[in-house]
């Protein structure tokens, strides 16, 4: 959800600030004017990469085309834009608001868009086949910030912390004797010159796969010269895989079974920063730890993946416990 109806969950001063404070969303720290809102107010909560319409109420964003992005205001983090519930339509007819709950998506009613980042172009992505497939899930992972309650899920549990490498994300499968490689939104063709089939032809994935005789999608990020300003610097393409899908299961494998896996296949692992037992970490130990440099380089990392070990499952969520923590540093640099 872009747009959504939130509970205020505190409000905090900003040292020398007179006109503006911190609210708290969600897991999200947000600067608002002074006097707007108390705890336990609902407002109209609209997250960062988010696009706005170009409408008179918005008109403050226009000079950033728009968008929501993270910023920093009087050394104060801001992460997404609060409004008062008033910015809501009401009925034509009887002129009193509609009825709006807690957690209710209004990303449509109010013109809210996910903002997509530009498709990387300094490499060769091969002609698309067509959509992707319906046999495995899409990588998109949920930020923490949105889901705050599942590190009370996650509390005590086996769990394992990896890198988010900065590329474009690759999935190589075989289903039913069909082998395929897809970009992050579409099913690519073996044309000549597409860095993702480098990818499974640079492992050898399709006969690996058929000699396992298994039907599953290996899923990594595609990093290297041209994707994403190469921000782990290396000299050539090469994939780093954080998931396996079982398809005949209809999910993950566990972390371990990955392992062993990736490694049978002669393939990278995503770097590892953590794993333990008994989950205990607070969202603001998490995004102190998402901090850091990709290794042998002066560029900050994206952040880190977190995850159950053995693939416990998040009612929140509605599936496995999974979430990405990305740096608030590398954020605030983001300009694309």
């Amino acid at each position: 959800m872009q747009a959504s109806i939130q509970k205020i969950i505190d409000i905090k001063p900003i040292e020398n600030a007179d006109s503006i404070e911190k609210a708290y969303v969600l897991g999200w720290q947000v600067v608002v004017k002074k006097g707007e809102f108390k705890p336990g107010d609902l407002c109209v909560f609209i997250t960062i990469d988010s696009i706005v319409p170009d409408k008179p109420e918005f008109a403050f964003l226009a000079k950033e085309k728009f968008r929501i992005r993270t910023i920093k205001l009087r050394g104060e983090l801001s992460q997404g834009i609060t409004f008062p519930m008033s910015i809501l339509p009401v009925d034509e007819d009887s002129k009193i608001p509609f009825l709006w709950h807690e957690g209710q998506d209004v990303s449509e009613t109010i013109g809210v868009t996910h903002y997509e980042k530009p498709v990387p172009g300094g490499f060769n992505q091969g002609d698309t086949k067509g959509n992707f497939p319906p046999w495995f899930p899409k990588t998109d992972e949920e930020r923490i910030q949105n889901v705050p309650e599942v590190l009370d899920e996650l509390r005590g549990k086996s769990y394992v912390i990896t890198e988010k490498c900065d590329g474009t994300s690759c999935s190589i499968y075989l289903n039913r004797g069909e082998f395929g490689v897809c970009s992050r939104n579409m099913e690519k063709k073996d044309s000549e010159g597409s860095v993702y089939w480098q990818m499974a032809k640079k492992y050898d994935l399709e006969n690996k796969l058929r000699n396992l005789g298994r039907n599953l999608a290996i899923q990594g990020e595609l990093c290297g010269p041209g994707i994403q300003k190469n921000r782990l610097g290396l000299k050539e393409p090469d994939l780093f895989v954080f998931n396996i899908f079982d398809i005949d299961d209809g999910k993950y494998l566990s972390w371990p079974m990955q392992q062993q896996l990736v490694v049978s296949l002669g393939l990278n692992k995503v770097p590892v920063v953590q794993f333990g037992e008994g989950f205990s970490f607070t969202l603001e130990e998490l995004l102190e730890k998402a901090k850091g440099k990709y290794t042998g380089t002066q560029n900050d990392r994206e952040g880190i993946v977190v995850r159950a070990m053995y693939g416990d499952f998040s009612a929140k969520m509605r599936s496995r416990i999974s979430f990405k923590v990305l740096n608030n540093d590398f954020l605030l640099k983001e300009k694309e």
